[in-house]
């Protein structure tokens, strides 16, 4: 009889890892009834925890501030305003579009962008320097923005001051939003952000005096709530508390794994084989890390699913192989499940030819939902099951 020691991911603590260890019994019990499952709990006492119940954890911003939240003035509004603009640049534009309803423009009469339409377009012929400190791009920016249709619909339902900051917002993100593709080291703190906007605006129309910030759209500010910002920022001690082991895991594992892999060891020690080693995510870099560095007589297959061994391995963070070294010859068959979409899963086969078997997997779920939904996977059982010696 084949005994699978499944080895849990990050972050896995009771009372969610008795419902997971059910879950793998039943799904191996479809394609190996005489497969017999043994849980290696190591989360429980080599896991990550707050030993001093959160003390690095700092305040949220504006922690004991008299501003109210939502208020114009409120920073978490302000931050959430733009990282929802950082997402969707014309997302106020489209705001501001879906509030008018089409109508005919008199005879003679200039048509509502118009002059929006050339302001932006002297802007991307003269207005580089104004955005110099956000990155290159303006002139794209502002011609792109010249074109849009939503610019019809916006100019005909805002005041020209108004038009002119949400345009200037709008080129703004889109300048910031082009950095953080670009991976630029160096991005803009708020009073840079709100000084270049504020240039933007007058360029664009806007009075020359004011705050830098400019009118809100407030419809275009409700959905933020929804956006994480201000959910992270708030509840970062609780995230923190429910996510800590699944970072800190991880950090413990790379700095201080020895024991985790001894415990291991002393556990397969016990069993009869055949015994195949089952890791999910950091429990396959366990299981990995724990075959290379010695032999495991009666080990016959190792398993990883959704694991980061091979990406460790290539950069170098692997504690018991460092990349171009090939697999000891005493690892035995490897199979490596991943998901394409997710990404905390990495293909083996590549770095280890002819050693590592892969398996692309498509549970249908978007990260990171995919990374634990391969225990619903039948897919994933088939091919644990067609291996088992």
């Amino acid at each position: 009889m084949t005994t699978v020691v499944f080895t849990h991911g990050t972050g896995v603590r009771e009372p969610h890892l008795a419902p997971l260890l059910a879950r793998v019994s039943a799904g191996l019990a479809e394609v190996a009834p005489d497969a017999r499952l043994v849980a290696y709990p190591w989360g429980g006492t080599h896991g990550a925890a707050l030993a001093a119940g959160g003390a690095s954890l700092p305040d949220g911003p504006g922690t004991g501030t008299s501003r109210s939240a939502g208020s114009p003035d409120d920073p978490a509004d302000e931050a959430e305003r733009w990282a929802r603009l950082y997402a969707d640049p014309l997302a106020e534009l489209a705001t501001a579009a879906a509030g008018t309803a089409p109508g005919a423009t008199p005879p003679g009469a200039a048509f509502p962008d118009e002059r929006p339409a050339a302001l932006l377009r002297d802007l991307a012929a003269h207005g580089e320097p104004l955005a110099g400190p956000l990155g290159p791009g303006l002139a794209e920016q502002a011609t792109r923005l010249a074109r849009d249709p939503l610019l019809a619909p916006a100019a005909g339902a805002l005041d020209a001051e108004s038009l002119a900051w949400v345009l200037a917002r709008a080129l703004t993100a889109g300048l910031v939003r082009a950095g953080l593709e670009a991976d630029r080291a160096v991005q803009p703190d708020g009073d840079t952000r709100d000084a270049a906007t504020a240039a933007l605006a007058v360029r664009l129309g806007a009075a020359p005096a004011g705050t830098g910030r400019g009118p809100l759209l407030r419809a275009a500010s409700r959905p933020l709530v929804r956006l994480g910002s201000r959910y992270a920022v708030r509840r970062r001690r609780a995230l923190t508390d429910a996510a800590h082991p699944a970072a800190g895991d991880i950090l413990k594992y790379l700095a201080r794994g020895d024991a985790v892999r001894r415990d291991l060891r002393g556990l397969v020690a016990t069993l009869r084989p055949p015994v195949v080693l089952l890791g999910h995510s950091l429990g396959g870099v366990i299981c990995l890390d724990t075959l290379i560095s010695g032999p495991l007589p009666g080990v016959g297959l190792l398993v990883t699913v959704g694991s980061q061994g091979p990406f460790l391995y290539e950069t170098g963070a692997l504690p018991s192989l460092a990349h171009p070294d090939p697999l000891p010859g005493h690892v035995p068959p490897w199979l490596n499940l991943y998901d394409r979409r997710d990404l905390l899963g990495y293909a083996a086969a590549p770095l280890f030819p002819g050693r590592a078997h892969d398996v692309a997997t498509d549970n249908r779920q978007p990260f990171p939902v995919a990374h634990s939904a391969y225990w619903s996977d039948p897919a994933v059982y088939r091919a644990i099951g067609e291996r088992l010696p």
